[in-house]
């Protein structure tokens, strides 16, 4: 260690080559579990949870693994959501135009493309979203005189810990208790913030693990009530002072006759068939369900993208699936930042000894435009006299330009109404109004020509509104009902007779203003 002139221990400078050693080894340990979800408890969950809060997340680590495997719908919102983020296209962004700068970009972009498995450890580093954080260890190889990361290898969370200022340590075999100092450019750690604190509470699952104990009592509970369910309750009756061995044997004719339908039994005692009580278990379900609803909200942000249930459909599930927006963003960004600086920048700083101007990685979690809006807007502004370049357009549409020798297919040409209102061959043969008064009865009568055909439209138009008022059976209900049907509600019909109408109303007074 070297000090400087105040006695104070001098930073270390940054490594120049990487370290190609393998640091977080895995041990005969790893393989195994304490399985803390094993009888668990509120009082044991509190333990464990503050466990991690003092630092120690060795059994928080395993309590989180385990609820992911026991519960299916837990592991299915975060796959979902996971998946949501893997599903993207992604690509290497230079820092600027600079030919420099460009050239750092291909370089680690053609890295990351041909680094095995890059796709997996992406997905291992988004496990942070439920436990708060996720390590992979780089594994640094040398090949041509260029630093190169051969392999992303994910490392448990219980083989780390946080020091008393909350910055997460490396257990080691010789350091089991407080662990090392994380070396520099040698890890890839993706962190999740759920919300504010300390980080060891970070994670979605210190939410989610309380439903799950719950959810778990309530499925224990269920099965149990399956297993008895519609079977008459067994009263064994014995003489007073009967012996044990006797009281043993009625018992276990009590169980037979449940399990086997037969038993046998002393003439001296006497069984009693008691009439269950007829229920259902619909409590049982209700609580599971309640659970299943609140792990969704904690992990997607709503609920009806994964439980639409009677109420819902795909086309409130589809609208509902926009508040996930936000939440994927959140993890795209996340997640490129994390890879920008523990990856990327280690990657530039190895091979071009400069990591100040650093590309980043881009996934395009945008939402694909309407193009059919999108055509009908420029439609529209084309329509007003708007000059438009159509390089442009096929720019806009991703519509390859054709060349002189390839077929087009033949242009529609535009209805010009303007010829047709010009036209007085096009007018109706009726004699012109005499004044204002005669022309307003006609308009008048055209009025109520367009209400008796818009009868029968807005009629249709509301049916489906009506309907649901009548099948609802709470507001909520109604509420997704109805935007059910917006989403899909169909206007074409209203809208050709109010284009008519104003067609007409604009022929009419083009006409009878006509000298």
């Amino acid at each position: 260690m070297i000090l400087d002139q105040f006695g104070k221990p001098l930073p270390a400078p940054a490594r120049t080559k990487p370290d190609t050693r393998e640091i977080a080894v895995a041990t005969v340990r790893d393989k195994y579990s304490s399985y803390p979800s094993h009888g668990l408890t509120p009082e044991r969950l509190a333990r464990i949870l503050k466990e991690a809060d003092q630092g120690d997340i060795y059994r928080q680590a395993e309590l989180f693994e385990e609820i992911e495997e026991k519960d299916p719908h837990l592991f299915s919102v975060m796959q979902t959501r996971k998946n949501t983020v893997l599903g993207l296209d992604w690509e290497i962004i230079a820092y600027s135009d600079d030919k420099r700068d460009q050239d750092i970009a291909a370089f680690v972009g053609d890295i990351l493309y041909n680094l095995q498995d890059f796709e997996d450890a992406m997905l291992d580093l988004l496990d942070a979203i439920g436990k708060g954080f996720s390590v992979c260890e780089i594994l640094w190889d040398i090949v041509g005189g260029k630093a190169l990361p051969v392999d992303l290898v994910w490392r448990h969370q219980k083989k780390f810990r946080y020091d008393d200022l909350e910055k997460l340590r490396l257990l080691t075999e010789e350091n089991l208790s407080t662990g090392i100092e994380i070396p520099p450019n040698k890890f890839v750690i993706n962190t999740y913030r759920a919300r504010s604190g300390s980080p060891a509470r970070a994670g979605v699952y210190r939410v989610c693990v309380w439903m799950y104990m719950f959810k778990n009592f309530t499925v224990k509970d269920w099965i149990a009530f399956a297993e008895i369910y519609g079977m008459p309750i067994r009263l064994g009756k014995y003489e007073q002072g009967t012996d044990k061995e006797d009281k043993d044997a009625l018992l276990q004719a009590v169980m037979q006759i449940g399990s086997d339908a037969a038993g046998i039994i002393s003439k001296n005692t006497e069984i009693e068939f008691v009439q269950a009580i007829k229920q259902d278990g619909e409590v049982f379900k209700h609580l599971s369900q309640f659970c299943n609803t609140e792990i969704s909200k904690a992990v997607l942000g709503q609920t009806m993208t994964s439980d639409i249930g009677n109420s819902g459909s795909y086309a409130a599930s589809k609208t509902h699936a926009e508040v996930r927006q936000d939440i994927l963003e959140s993890d795209c960004n996340a997640l490129s930042k994390t890879i920008r600086r523990d990856l990327i920048r280690p990657l530039v700083l190895f091979n071009f000894g400069d990591a100040s101007r650093l590309p980043y990685l881009k996934m395009h979690f945008e939402k694909p435009e309407d193009q059919k809006a999108e055509a009908d807007k420029y439609k529209t502004l084309s329509e007003m006299g708007l000059p438009i370049a159509t390089e442009h357009l096929y720019e806009k549409f991703g519509i390859p330009k054709p060349d002189g020798s390839q077929e087009v297919l033949p242009q529609q040409k535009s209805r010009d109404r303007s010829a047709v209102i010009a036209s007085k061959a096009a007018l109706p043969q009726l004699e012109k109004p005499a004044g204002l008064e005669a022309s307003q009865r006609i308009i008048d009568q055209l009025a109520d020509k367009l209400l008796a055909r818009g009868g029968p439209v807005i009629e249709k138009m509301l049916a489906p509104y009506l309907a649901a008022i009548e099948a609802a059976a709470d507001p909520e209900e109604l509420k997704e009902r109805l935007i059910d049907i917006y989403a899909n509600m169909d206007t074409t019909d209203l809208r050709e007779l109010m284009e008519s109408g104003a067609y007409a109303a604009d022929l009419f007074g083009r006409w009878s203003a006509h000298e």
